[in-house]
């Protein structure tokens, strides 16, 4: 068995579900998800408990079995938690600016980069001006959604406007992740003297 498949899911007080056929709807007080899951899985709720089974020991439905209860459990973590990712802004001159669902982003091209954000999807702007210390931090988006798979997305396009280059490290990344930074030509040049 899947270790992750067999695993059951409790629901939270607040949220209800409903399976019509294989199209599953789950309401909690953050919101409403709905999603049609794979034919070949079988679910069942009952006591407040979801369990996601399959039918065969089959390569195909081991690999359904996990993805499945990973679907539905990010489900019920979203109508009551919801996510959250937080984007970085690295660079001198870089900027975003907000306006309502609409993010307007100076990244070092001839023009602004725009993104218009997603239904569902909303986005707390902080940006910060150049301290001495940490001069390179221009701005921090965080993204904030029930839909895990929409909410990733979503920061994955943002980064993809201005990836972090390894030199210096400017552009979009992830909070927490870590840049491999290069040697420029004048630090080899340095070190081979």
């Amino acid at each position: 068995m899947s270790r992750i498949g067999k695993a059951p899911i409790s629901l939270p007080s607040g949220v209800t579900t409903e399976l019509s056929g294989h199209q599953l709807t789950v309401k909690g007080p953050k919101g409403e998800l709905s999603r049609r899951l794979h034919e070949a899985m079988e679910i069942v709720i009952e006591d407040g408990v979801i369990t996601v089974r399959r039918p065969s020991e089959s390569k195909e439905h081991r690999s359904l079995h996990g993805l499945t209860r990973s679907l539905v459990a990010n489900m019920v973590i979203g109508v009551t938690e919801g996510y959250q990712k937080v984007l970085e802004l690295y660079g001198v001159g870089f900027r975003v600016q907000q306006q309502g669902q609409r993010l307007t982003m100076q990244l070092g091209f001839s023009h602004p980069v725009i993104f218009d954000l997603a239904e569902g999807i909303s986005a707390a702007l902080e940006t910060f001006v150049p301290t001495g210390e940490n001069d390179y931090l221009s701005a921090r988006i965080t993204l904030s959604g029930i839909d895990k798979e929409q909410l990733g997305q979503t920061a994955a396009t943002i980064r993809a406007a201005k990836k972090p280059e390894p030199y210096k490290g400017k552009g979009f990344r992830y909070q927490g992740e870590q840049i491999r930074r290069k040697a420029g030509k004048a630090a080899q040049a340095a070190m081979q003297q």
